[in-house]
């Protein structure tokens, strides 16, 4: 019989109250305004268990996610593989400051690493977010180059801790304090709504002039997505990037790129969508769908490039915590053996088929674009002046929810439709969004 006072025996399960009120008026009460402030729907949406690509509310409402948990969940929500592996490390040693050593984190740093372009010799520094690995990033650039001056594009979203937020170009994200000074925005190539559309060689001469005008002609580097993701599923271009790389070495600078929403697989043509334009970066971030929703971020780099950071001390608590890189390796494993890459590439091609047909039905969608499972419809008033639908967007966005869609609106208008579900959705859930997504616009719009 187990005593009472035997402290390894388990107690009783925690309470819950799964009372919608209940749950509204505690958050209401206990949270910061910080944390209470990015509620994207009027009617606040509970989740209370998920099974791959679909959500059940706290009322047993059912989802189609297509959000993905804003992009966290990669390999599906509970993914058996992620929470055994998980379960088995939080059983046997819930943390290991890296302080010490541990086998799962440097297991998982091997075969991240093995993801990488082949040539190199790649490093690994495991944290918790995007925000921190931005953060690190930047030092790291700095702290190798000795210079100072640093380039991100306008409309980007890296995070938004001080130094994440100084490298962010959206407003919204960006608070009313003096920022990180050295950092540059310039001219993000857009397509379909930037100052010079589809000329990739127009927005490299908007870097040049940059570098010329606006730094001592030396750089630390430059961040880019690849595809910008809270910015409306924006593609930079595989011109621009290769031209980009080419200049800002030349300036003596490190070319960083944020995958924290594109890689993964999550473009489908490649593990990382850098890979499309051909070039090898000198850091890599990477978070998010890195742990299926476990805190985990990486920051991988060239050897030479982190051992600037050598003779200081850099350290994240919780960072190459065993638990987190446990679910790191699961969801590798599971990417590879699901072949949730393809599958990605598959049913996007699919969704995007679906988005270009309601394109042709319904006049307020401008543009619909995309690679893979990151994909957006932007809503405009006018084809023309493409100015910003953002009344409507919300609109559609409310009713998407009430036909069963969990979506994001997002860009720096909040004009786009953003579809980024878990890499397991599959084709039949193609025609359930089909339905769904015609029967949002109908409503919205015609009511």
């Amino acid at each position: 019989m187990t005593s009472s006072n035997d402290k390894s025996a388990p107690h009783g399960p925690l309470n819950v109250d799964w009372s919608t009120d209940s749950i509204v008026a505690k958050r209401d009460k206990y949270y910061a305004a910080s944390q209470r402030a990015f509620v994207p729907y009027k009617k606040p949406l509970i989740p209370k268990r998920g099974q791959g690509q679909y959500l059940w509310d706290e009322c047993d409402n059912k989802y189609l996610d297509m959000l993905g948990m804003n992009l966290c969940i990669s390999v599906g929500h509970a993914h058996p593989t992620v929470v055994q592996a998980v379960k088995d490390q939080v059983e046997d040693l819930p943390h290991c400051t890296t302080m010490f050593y541990h086998p799962v984190p440097a297991h998982f740093a091997e075969e991240l690493t093995a993801t990488m372009p082949k040539g190199e010799d790649w490093v690994v520094h495991f944290m918790n977010s995007g925000a921190e690995a931005a953060d690190l990033a930047l030092l790291m650039a700095r702290s190798y180059t000795g210079n100072v001056d640093f380039l991100a594009l306008q409309n980007a979203y890296h995070g938004a801790t001080f130094g994440a937020q100084s490298l962010t170009g959206i407003s919204g994200f960006r608070h009313n304090v003096p920022l990180m000074g050295g950092i540059h925005h310039v001219p993000n190539p857009d397509a379909y709504r930037g100052a010079h559309g589809d000329n990739p060689q127009a927005y490299l001469d908007d870097l040049d002039r940059a570098i010329t005008t606006s730094t001592p002609g030396h750089l630390a580097g430059m961040i880019v997505e690849p595809i910008q993701g809270y910015g409306g599923i924006v593609s930079i271009g595989d011109e621009y990037i290769r031209g980009a790389f080419d200049r800002v070495r030349a300036a003596g600078g490190l070319c960083v790129v944020d995958e924290v929403q594109s890689g993964f697989g999550r473009t489908g043509d490649n593990f990382w969508a850098f890979e499309h334009a051909g070039v090898t970066p000198d850091i890599v971030i990477m978070a998010k769908g890195i742990g299926n929703g476990i805190p985990l971020a990486a920051v991988v780099s060239k050897r030479e490039v982190a051992e600037a950071l050598a003779d200081k001390f850099y350290f994240n608590t919780y960072g190459a915590n065993p638990v987190a890189c446990a679910a790191g390796r699961a969801v590798l494993q599971v990417i590879r053996e699901e072949g949730l890459q393809q599958n990605a590439k598959d049913v996007g091609a699919d969704l995007l088929a679906v988005a270009q047909d309601l394109q042709q039905k319904h006049a307020i969608i401008g543009d619909v674009r995309g690679q893979g499972l990151m994909l957006a419809i932007e809503l405009v008033r006018d084809r023309k002046t493409k100015e910003p639908a953002v009344e409507e967007t919300a609109a559609v966005f409310e009713a998407t929810r009430e036909m069963g869609l969990i979506m994001s609106k997002s860009g720096a208008y909040k004009n786009v439709l953003r579809m980024v579900p878990p890499l397991c959705i599959q084709k039949h859930d193609v025609e359930f969004f089909a339905g769904a997504i015609e029967k949002s616009f109908a409503t919205a719009l015609d009511s």
